[in-house]
């Protein structure tokens, strides 16, 4: 097999952009977009994902020579030249909650038109155990007419890409991989181990690869899913989720898990992967699929609870003014991906409240386009019923939450970041 590395990175998002960069610093890269904006933006130097390092981004664009580099594309004769493919595009669920393998599966009819003896596909997508050889390499083998393992090979290494986090960062996350073969496998763990600094762990086989990170997230969606019915247990008790949390927590043994709203483009999402397959074999999954419920309605509870406590104060709910702080799905990041605080603004809509969402990090643009919400573009401190705190952005910690207090507002704190004594209730 050809072990001179020239990869194309396919899907220039979250995931594939940082590691295009960090191949590109001892590797020829092509990063491939079917978005052109895409690879226009990321031609003149900027990155709306706030995940690439700029400098890095610039040193790699810069410093191409006939051995490294990195260059953008959105045109497939461009890439046609790579003898390694690494496939990065996203894999959702649809409105159903089935998983919805339509951009996957375009990926691989695109990349087996072009496809040669000796070429090797590398997944990094998030999929269920045996996607990749059931569903991929059948897509491969007959836009291409080769024949897998014997003309072209496969390999899967899951994504570890935590959006928003400037520490545990691709080159410093042990990273997992798998081989079509055990030599393709040997050489795709050498491939990444050679800009992974945390190194690497080879899975016996490319559904094992998978298994792990299906698992990886649905271990956490289930344990918050434990801690979010715990908050909803003791909001009927009376008692404060945190203090429990906190008490318990002095235990050796205690997972401190927060509750909270569960989206984003991993943890809301791969469980519905694991759980589908589970099925399609003929076990429903219990755990998972309860897990699942519990994390679905918590925005929902949110923005119930908020309305009884102004029904409590007496305020007029139809028409009130009630601000959502943050609608990305985590703190510090822009990423909007299947985040849950639309569950809290549909819920409120649903009582004819006039709700106004502020997220300094959020793509206005994009907002509008996929959630039909118009952000605005500052808050007062006078006209609000309620003040719902969604994401704990570093920016809100500026903001006076004492006046919103003094003027009679309800404050509903999701993620405990708000001084407590002017929050009337709180996850």
């Amino acid at each position: 097999m050809d072990k001179t590395y020239k990869i194309a990175v396919i899907g220039l998002g979250y995931v594939g952009l940082p590691l295009a960069i960090a191949f590109a610093k001892k590797y020829k890269v092509v990063g491939f977009d079917i978005n052109s904006n895409r690879i226009a933006e990321l031609t003149a130097g900027t990155d709306s994902t706030l995940e690439a390092n700029l400098y890095e981004l610039s040193a790699v664009a810069k410093n191409r020579d006939s051995l490294k580099g990195l260059t953008f594309s959105s045109t497939l004769e461009e890439i046609s030249h790579c003898n390694f493919y690494i496939v990065t595009v996203p894999t959702p669920i649809d409105e159903l909650k089935n998983p919805d393998l339509k951009p996957l599966l375009q990926a691989s009819a695109m990349l087996g038109k072009i496809l040669k003896k000796g070429d090797t596909v590398i997944y990094e997508s998030t999929v269920y155990p045996g996607c990749t050889e059931e569903d991929c390499v059948p897509v491969l083998a007959e836009q291409s007419r080769l024949i897998y393992n014997e003309d072209f090979f496969c390999g899967y290494s899951p994504e570890r890409i935590n959006p928003g986090d400037k520490i545990n960062t691709l080159t410093k996350i042990k990273k997992v991989t798998s081989g079509s073969n055990a030599e393709t496998a040997v050489v795709v763990n050498d491939l990444y181990a050679s800009i992974i600094e945390a190194g690497t762990h080879l899975a016996p086989s490319i559904k094992v690869a998978e298994a792990s990170k299906a698992i990886e997230n649905a271990q956490r969606d289930v344990n918050i899913s434990f801690v979010n019915e715990l908050a909803l247990i003791f909001d009927k008790m009376g008692i404060d989720t945190t203090d429990v949390l906190t008490a318990a927590a002095t235990k050796w043994n205690f997972l401190n898990y927060k509750p909270g709203l569960v989206g984003g483009h991993c943890i809301g999402v791969d469980p519905y992967y694991l759980a589908h397959k589970s099925e399609a074999l003929g076990y429903k999954p219990e755990v998972i699929l309860s897990g699942r419920r519990v994390n679905d309605n918590m925005g929902k509870f949110v923005a119930q609870k908020v309305v009884k406590l102004m029904v409590e104060k007496g305020k007029v709910i139809k028409n009130a003014k009630v601000l959502v702080l943050g609608f990305a799905f985590k703190e510090n990041c822009p990423d909007t991906r299947n985040t849950k605080v639309i569950d809290i603004y549909k819920e409120l809509k649903e009582f004819n409240i006039d709700v106004e969402v502020y997220d300094p990090w959020a793509n206005k643009s994009k907002v509008e386009e996929e959630y039909g919400i118009v952000l605005v573009d500052a808050i007062n401190t006078t006209s609000y019923e309620a003040v719902i705190l969604a994401v704990a952005h570093k920016e809100f910690a500026k903001i006076d939450f004492s006046s919103y207090k003094q003027n009679g507002a309800i404050i509903f704190d999701t993620k405990s970041f708000i001084n407590r004594d002017f929050v009337d209730a709180r996850l």
